[in-house]
């Protein structure tokens, strides 16, 4: 008997590991990662991609660890496109909780991976939309495309935008990295926008590339959760803590919270919509809202 599908929830923190190093995933599990990106494509040269396959899928196999398991194949648009559909359903087996495509630039690329997915789930007698999908919106266009993209598979709930200095998208559209990342926020702000509207529950964002810089890292993991990002990519162990830090409601925040749900529900009892609470207007949409926080607050 097929277990059921693994629950969507947030996810705080994605940990990029090379795929031809899982040995690292024990550090990952020790910096508290919610899930691993084990990565066939850019951290992996040619020469070592069988090797590195060979090595994800015993690991997926051995998996008992509370991180969720994803790997990033190689793009389905390379010239060796069947490269990434014979890894693509390599990986897909019981342990893995999801696929990252890379270079997504249209609709049809997800419907490609989400058809071979299907494939897979039923050949290993799993729920339909067992594994999940994260398409990397690496392109100009991609980027153009993330409403169209994002309601292309309903295993989509982890669409962002991942910008960042001198990779895929800065290239893509040309912009020039800053210490703050404001060059990136709208477009940042957009793409979460298109995955919102697209129903799309649990946003990513990401990445931040300076290792030693954790206080760079953090106001940039703050911008993004102020934006309405739910969780980051991230490239180090060093990272993890102080993301799953800034997109965990702190003790004031979930105190607040509940203080504000019981104003607004005693207000109710009495026939009252709306209250006053610590000095502003609030309602059953405050309340919604806080009700939502409190059920995020044990993160991934």
């Amino acid at each position: 008997m097929s277990s059921e599908p693994p629950g969507r929830a947030p996810l705080r923190s994605l940990l990029f590991v090379p795929g031809s190093r899982t040995d690292w995933l024990p550090k990952a599990e020790a910096a508290g990662a919610d899930a691993v990106i084990l990565d066939l494509e850019d951290a992996v040269p040619d020469d070592g991609k069988a090797a590195a396959l060979d090595a994800v899928t015993h690991a997926i196999d051995r998996a008992t660890s509370r991180m969720r398991l994803f790997v990033r194949v190689n793009s389905l648009d390379r010239a060796a496109g069947w490269q990434a559909a014979d890894e693509l359903r390599a990986v897909a087996r019981p342990g893995l909780y999801g696929i990252v495509l890379p270079k997504v630039a249209h609709a049809d690329d997800v419907r490609a991976a989400d058809r071979m997915l299907a494939w897979c789930e039923r050949h290993h007698g799993l729920p339909e939309g067992h594994f999940a999908l994260v398409p990397l919106l690496e392109t100009a266009r991609g980027l153009r495309e993330a409403y169209d993209i994002a309601r292309a598979a309903d295993r989509i709930a982890h669409l962002g935008a991942l910008t960042g200095p001198g990779g895929d998208v800065e290239r893509a559209v040309g912009y020039r990295w800053s210490a703050d990342g404001d060059e990136t926020r709208e477009l940042r702000a957009r793409v979460l926008l298109d995955a919102r509207a697209a129903d799309r529950p649990h946003p990513v964002a990401g990445l931040w590339t300076d290792i030693a810089d954790l206080a760079g890292l953090r106001r940039f993991a703050e911008q993004n959760r102020a934006l309405g990002y739910e969780g980051m990519a991230v490239i180090h162990p060093s990272h993890v803590p102080v993301v799953n830090e800034v997109f965990s409601p702190g003790p004031d925040e979930l105190d607040r919270c509940a203080r504000l749900i019981a104003a607004v529900e005693e207000a109710q009892a009495r026939g009252a919509g709306a209250v006053r609470f610590e000095g502003r207007m609030v309602d059953e949409a405050m309340a919604a809202t806080a009700r939502h926080t409190l059920a995020q607050r044990t993160g991934g």
